[in-house]
């Protein structure tokens, strides 16, 4: 059954106007074409559009690693060899365009939908890889990280919205696993690629030119994807909503979607929301709710674990680039167990036992840390505590908060709001990056690793008093009850 209104006139009426016409219809019919469907929407309809969505977090994965073999032959090849600070700047510098690409990324996801902010996203990551790949001077390597950046800041937190917005709500939880593995097989892909770079001159430029490659893919294969029904409807545009919700639950279930979107947009007005009004009013506590997991999840440790993983192995005798895969590897091993528990335990359950397990492994590298004679049992007790810290991350704090949060933030603030979280985290990011290794020499692995341990038994305590649980309810379930309970 199609809606009775043609494009001319919503363009005509508000949103309050149009849920107002739509009510009646939708509700009294929802109601019987609940008892016509029988069971969930199929899953594999949404699929491929969540696999196409997923290649940014495949990008920011592979350009988070991409220099870490390669950054020595760079050096050398570009001619700031033994200078530290240009070697940090090619590093950090996607930070900061991560940064400002963040900031974007909820005016534009709002502004000109899901799918074209995935197409803007892949531009600058083509081009900044190509400079980066065909630069002679540092200034070029600069440039093309920091255009990188902003395609990595800019691309996650809409892919987040993206695969909340038209997963279907049983195996939510589940494709919103693939955004973190997609990110460790980024990672790991990176790391497999720059293995050859110390024996083929100017490999380190083909390292670049490879990540053109899905980003491309990316771009083209999204002009084909469903844009995101929630979006639509926000924009007034009822009959397309319809129609894409039809490409990714089928026909049987589109009466009942439209009710739930039209039920949680009542009293809404279709105004495009400031940032400033995030900070206060009803909305407030889910966005303070989504600040301090993100805050919580950098301030953990996890980075300083990545950043210092390499020392560890190596003084157990075992050479850094086969340290960053033992990483890598527990790394993508956890996630797909989270995939495999997201939909079962649930999102909180699991933010609950990672942060937990993440606060155990801490107090193991302390505890090995204060154990001032080195030997074979304190090695391994600290390898076996960073790899336990890496498995406990990637089953909940890693991918649980992008997912979660786009699930508890209402429709008309989602993008914003994911924008704002995201920028957190990459503030947070950058000073962890930045002051570890100061504070590692001032303060010591035992204090240092002690503070971090303190702070995943903070965020575990925050999960329990302020996280709820989100499997298997749809969006529009979530919103009104949260708004219910404010």
């Amino acid at each position: 059954m199609r809606w009775k209104l043609n494009s001319s006139v919503y363009k005509r009426m508000s949103s309050k106007e149009l849920t107002t016409i739509l009510n009646q219809d939708i509700e009294n019919s929802a109601k019987v074409t609940s008892l016509q469907e029988n069971g969930n929407p199929p899953w594999n309809l949404s699929l491929p559009h969540i696999c196409v969505a997923t290649l940014i977090s495949f990008l920011f994965g592979y350009h988070v690693s991409v220099v870490n073999e390669p950054l020595e032959s760079i050096s050398l090849d570009l001619g700031f060899a033994g200078n530290t600070l240009a070697e940090g700047l090619v590093v950090s510098t996607c930070l900061g365009g991560a940064f400002v690409g963040c900031l974007f990324s909820g005016s534009l996801a709002d502004g000109i939908g899901r799918r074209r902010s995935f197409q803007l996203s892949a531009l600058p990551m083509i081009i900044g890889a190509a400079i980066s790949a065909s630069t002679n001077r540092l200034e070029g390597m600069l440039l093309g990280r920091f255009l990188v950046g902003t395609g990595m800041g800019l691309g996650p937190p809409v892919a987040s919205l993206y695969v909340a917005e038209i997963s279907p709500s049983y195996v939510r939880g589940t494709y919103g696993s693939f955004i973190q593995i997609a990110t460790c097989l980024g990672i790991i892909v990176a790391l497999f690629v720059g293995i050859p770079v110390k024996d083929a001159a100017g490999w380190w430029r083909m390292c670049f030119w490879i990540a053109t490659a899905p980003a491309t893919l990316l771009a083209i294969c999204m002009e084909f994807c469903a844009e995101s029904p929630q979006w639509l409807y926000k924009r007034g545009r009822i009959g397309e909503a319809e129609a894409e919700f039809e490409r990714l639950l089928g026909a049987s279930h589109v009466k009942a979607a439209m009710a739930e979107l039209t039920r949680s947009d009542r009293g809404e007005d279709g105004d495009s929301i400031k940032y400033s009004e995030l900070l206060y009013g009803r909305h407030f506590k889910v966005v303070f709710i989504g600040t301090t997991l993100f805050a919580l999840q950098q301030l953990s440790g996890i980075n300083a674990v990545f950043y210092f993983s390499s020392t560890v192995f190596k003084s157990a005798g075992v050479p850094s680039s086969l340290a960053n895969i033992c990483v890598g590897f527990s790394n993508l091993s956890g996630s797909i167990i989270a995939m495999l528990l997201m939909d079962k335990l649930g999102r909180r359950l699991l933010l609950l036992g990672s942060f937990i397990g993440m606060a155990v492994a801490m107090g193991v590298q302390a505890g090995a840390a204060s154990l001032h004679h080195l030997s074979s049992g304190t090695i391994y007790l600290s390898v076996g505590g960073m790899l336990l810290f890496v498995l406990s991350f990637s089953l909940g704090a890693g991918p649980v908060p992008g997912l979660l949060l786009p699930e508890i933030f209402p429709n008309r603030i989602r993008a914003k709001a994911m924008a704002l979280c995201m920028s957190v985290h990459w503030v947070i990011n950058f000073f962890v990056g930045l002051l570890f290794l100061q504070l590692l020499e001032q303060l010591g692995a035992e204090l240092l690793y002690s503070i971090f341990a303190t702070v995943c038994v903070v965020a575990a305590i925050f999960v329990r008093k302020n996280v709820v649980e989100t499997k298997g309810k749809t969006l529009q379930e979530i919103e009104v009850a949260l708004l219910q309970t404010q």
